[in-house]
């Protein structure tokens, strides 16, 4: 069964080079693209989409606000997909719901890659991006976390701080010496207590101490 995708794109060369790039791979259908974030929302609610790829800056609704639309009220996933790494956007499009967040510039390869984590369950943001966030927290040094440590175990905050540095749990338990289950588990207790959904949301609490 292939990935059914959606891309939305002000360019429309951006929009029908993906098209071709990805209806390359045999994973692949693309459904359709669309000029604008309103476009993608509509096409979203009236058809059986997996992945929505959405830019940053598009006119009627930016990629931000339409993911928290298509992640509030259809099964489609939100990957936002950009030439711009700003952190106001990142944030808010991770709080809105996107499973993923991926400069343009990567290899197809990689944006394949993405796509088919995602689709999977799974939630990617690039270190570029990560790194961009750390580094614009002033006066906070990247070791350093603003999260309630009172709300967690020793061992859930070391899990939090792998999480943040883009370890994949299967890293995390070579680092911890225990089991990738054991692992699992703790990120579910994490995400219990936070009320969170997925690991990149993990990833910028821990940076930020925020949730919302």
């Amino acid at each position: 069964m292939k990935i059914k995708v959606i891309i939305a794109d002000d360019n429309s060369f951006v929009r029908e080079g993906l098209k071709i790039i990805l209806n390359s791979y045999e994973e692949f259908d693309v459904l359709d693209t669309v000029n604008d974030g309103q476009e993608a929302v509509d096409y979203c609610k009236n058809h059986d989409v997996d992945i929505a790829l959405l830019d940053v800056r598009m006119p009627n609704l930016n990629g931000v606000e339409a993911t928290k639309i298509i992640s509030e009220q259809t099964q489609t996933k939100a990957i936002i997909l950009t030439t711009f790494d700003d952190d106001e956007y990142i944030v808010d499009a991770v709080k809105n719901g996107a499973k993923g967040y991926l400069l343009k510039n990567n290899d197809p390869e990689r944006i394949r890659d993405a796509i088919k984590s995602v689709y999977n369950g799974n939630s990617i943001l690039q270190e570029v991006i990560l790194d961009k966030i750390k580094s614009n927290l002033k006066g906070t040094k990247e070791t350093e976390t603003k999260i309630d440590t009172k709300m967690f175990t020793e061992r859930e905050r070391d899990i939090m701080s792998l999480i943040a540095k883009g370890y994949s749990n299967k890293e995390i338990s070579k680092q911890l010496y225990i089991s990738e289950g054991t692992v699992a588990n703790y990120i579910t207790s994490i995400l219990g207590k936070t009320g969170l959904e997925h690991r990149t949301q993990i990833a910028i609490y821990y940076i930020t101490g925020k949730v919302d």
